[in-house]
């Protein structure tokens, strides 16, 4: 150091040396270093030295503040600490790090005031230093805890995208003489997985069930119950003819499992005999499957029934439809009525039935008009799953009475 730049050093200790005692004081429970304008230290206290290891003679006069910083913590000094503290006057709650004498880095907090003379002249540059080692550990682990929760909510994430794509068939099943269609459309961006689900699957020879169903809430619990109902449905309806009572079999399953989470679903019993194909309907707290025939309005077939998993001893309503050429059953979750336009407006059961009215070619025209229609009507933002299964009788297959 040049002897002028050591004797300024020495005017602004002599200028200081009475100056925050109690910041001083090796008790202090803070550091705290004065320098002159340019950065040389000229005050050290020994908390500090305590904290850092160095030497009040190696520090004072000879090294400046900036020389204490990690090569990042030198180019922040100079792009920002430094010029904050010229044009303001102070810096506050700057985070650092000071390098110690034994080369560890110890988190600190600084705050630094510039002392003026009377004229404004620069004088001299107060800082009192703040151990941040508990903080600096509390951020850390913070910060670890919110990529272990990441990584965690990830995890069920694909799990439960991984349980649901089982839940939902890659295409409907074949069936002689039906016509199926199926939709599935996710809420959302479609990475949270809902409650919904269909499944068609044959019981005997001419003998099918088709079911589609929406249990409460989204994610990895969901699925779980979601998983919980369709296969209870497959094996109940090898044990029950009636839909009623498969319904009924499943509410048992559901008021007995260790959830709080209810359910509803439609399943309809799809029978052929000689040449014709007869439906029993049984719904669950879920809207009503809509009856599309030819030269007629679509209409709702069935009767309500209650939520599945909630009411001791609920009872389901069986309904048989005959179905001839080109008739349909419509299954639909709420995602469809219930969906939303900008103004609020539900989508709405007629304009459901219009939907189903001004499409009567195959199965999927009808599935597939609908979920365009609803995704338009909600601005291709799905608030809620949407999941519809329409079941046609082709036109080759035997009649019977209508």
């Amino acid at each position: 150091m040049s002897v002028r730049r050591r004797g300024h050093a020495e005017v602004v200790h002599a200028a200081l040396v009475d100056d925050a005692p109690e910041l001083r004081d090796d008790r202090a429970p803070c550091g705290y270093l004065a320098t002159t304008p340019d950065g040389v230290i000229v005050q050290v206290n020994g908390t500090f030295l305590a904290w850092t290891g160095h030497r009040r003679e190696d520090l004072v006069g000879r090294r400046r503040f900036v020389d204490l910083l990690p090569a990042g913590g030198r180019i922040y000094h100079e792009t920002h600490y430094s010029p904050t503290l010229r044009l303001q006057g102070a810096a506050r709650e700057v985070a650092l790090e000071i390098v110690c004498a034994d080369g560890r880095r110890l988190p600190v907090l600084v705050n630094s005031v510039l002392d003026r003379d009377d004229d404004g002249s620069p004088r001299a540059i107060r800082t009192a230093v703040f151990d941040a080692t508990e903080r600096r550990r509390y951020e850390q682990e913070l910060l670890a805890a919110k990529r272990r929760a990441e990584d965690s909510e990830e995890r069920a994430l694909r799990l439960a995208q991984t349980l649901q794509q089982t839940l939902i068939p890659p295409t409907p099943p074949h069936v002689p003489g039906l016509d199926v269609a199926a939709v599935y459309r996710p809420a959302g961006d479609g990475r949270h997985v809902g409650g919904d689900f269909y499944d068609v699957f044959q019981v005997a020879p001419d003998d099918w069930v088709a079911v589609l169903g929406d249990v409460q809430g989204k994610g990895a619990e969901a699925a779980v119950v979601t998983a919980l109902a369709r296969y209870t449905v497959r094996a109940a309806a090898v044990d029950h003819e009636a839909p009623r009572d498969v319904l009924a079999t499943l509410d048992d399953v559901l008021r007995r499992a260790d959830t709080d989470r209810f359910c509803t679903a439609v399943l309809a019993r799809l029978r052929r005999t000689h040449g014709t194909w007869r439906a029993t309907v049984a719904c669950g707290g879920h809207p009503l499957p809509l009856l599309r025939r030819p030269g007629r309005r679509t209409v709702g077939v069935g009767a309500h029934g209650p939520l599945l998993g909630i009411l001791p001893a609920p009872v389901f309503t069986d309904t048989d439809v005959t179905l001839g050429p080109g008739d349909a059953l419509v299954l639909f979750t709420d995602g469809v009525t219930e969906g939303r336009g900008r103004r609020g407006e539900l989508y709405g059961d007629d304009r459901l039935r219009a939907v189903v009215d001004d499409h009567r070619g195959p199965a999927a025209d009808v599935t597939e008009a609908i979920l365009a229609d609803v995704m338009t009507y909600q601005a291709d933002d799905a608030r809620d799953d949407i999941a519809v299964v329409t079941v046609a009788v082709d036109g080759t297959a035997g009649t019977g009475p209508s």
